[in-house]
Formats: structure tokens, sequence, C-alpha cells
């Protein structure tokens, strides 16, 4: 993970660096593929007030972009508000990623012990002589599904090679796919 710290209208002392690179070290816990984050430090005065801003911009692999906002009075409480809020966003969307989780027969433990145990029938197999062996021009597959009244479709292959269905529409004409 690339770190980065930027001060803007102040200036950065070994301190807070460590401090800032120790608030980062921590979001590794998330095992989310931190790809940079660069944390913007600044120092501005409004109306005679000082005031300190900071603002962490994290790059994920797979999400585009995280960027966390906080001002304060005090850099360090700015600093903690901003960490604090940007592991919230980074825990969302961890659980957002585990819960998407497709899970295997494995997965499942004991319950995939309990459905393997199932006695399985034995289904008996019927051979069907398919009628289509050979490519069916549109006319034959419209003669055979105009033939046979419980039938409400027929797939077949036309002389292209391409698979096609043919199918009883409600107003009695026939559709084609």
């Amino acid at each position: 993970m690339n770190k980065q710290i930027v001060g803007r209208h102040f200036e950065l002392t070994e301190p807070i660096k460590e401090y800032i690179n120790a608030s980062i070290d921590g979001l590794s816990k998330y095992n989310l593929d931190i790809i940079s984050t660069t944390v913007v430090i600044s120092g501005d005065t409004r109306h005679g007030k000082k005031g300190y801003e900071v603002e962490y911009i994290i790059n994920l692999k797979d999400k585009n972009t995280i960027v966390i906002t906080q001002s304060d009075k005090d850099l360090y409480a700015a600093s903690d508000i901003a960490i604090e809020r940007t592991k919230k966003s980074l825990r969302r969307y961890a659980d957002k990623i585990k819960s998407h989780r497709i899970m295997s027969f494995k997965d499942l433990g004991a319950d995939a012990e309990a459905v393997s145990s199932l006695e399985t029938e034995e289904h008996e197999i019927v051979p069907m002589n398919l009628e289509l062996h050979k490519p069916v021009d549109f006319d034959e597959a419209a003669t055979l599904l105009k033939e046979e009244k419980n039938r409400q479709f027929i797939v077949f292959n036309d002389n292209e090679g391409l698979m096609r269905v043919m199918y009883k529409r409600a107003d009695g004409k026939l559709g084609l796919y």
C-alpha cells in the first residue's frame, strides 16, 4: 500500500507523520486491497480562529475511492474522528463483500453431511427417439406443430444449422425464435 501524507498551509512534524502512519497501518486489518492512501492535512485560519482539516483519500482495488474529510480545532482530534469514520466505511464495505460470498457445499459443514447422508432413489431412465435427426425447414416445422393439438412448441435445427423454436401464439398464428 502506498502512503502519502501532505500538508497544506501547514508544516508537518515527525510526531504528526508517525501518528498518521500508525492510523493508516490500522486499516490493513480489513483485508481489503488498498492500493494507496493519501492524507491531506490543511491548516487554516477563519474569523481569527485556527483550525485543521484532515482528509483521508483511500483508493481500493474494486471500488473507486473513499474520501473522508474532518475539521476540528485540534489536529489530533480531527485525525482521530476521520480515521474512525474511515474504519467504519471500510468495515461496511468489507461486510458487504463478505455477505455476497457464494457458499460452497464444503462451507456448510454439518448441514452438508446431513444432506450427503440422504439416500438417493434410483430413477428409471426411459430412452426416447429424437424426431429431428436432420435439419428441418420452416414449412415442415409448421406442419408438425399444426398436426399435434397438444404440442405448444417445437425445437428444431434449420437448414443453416441454427437451433430455432416455433410456437403457437394465443391468436392462433405461429411465432419463431
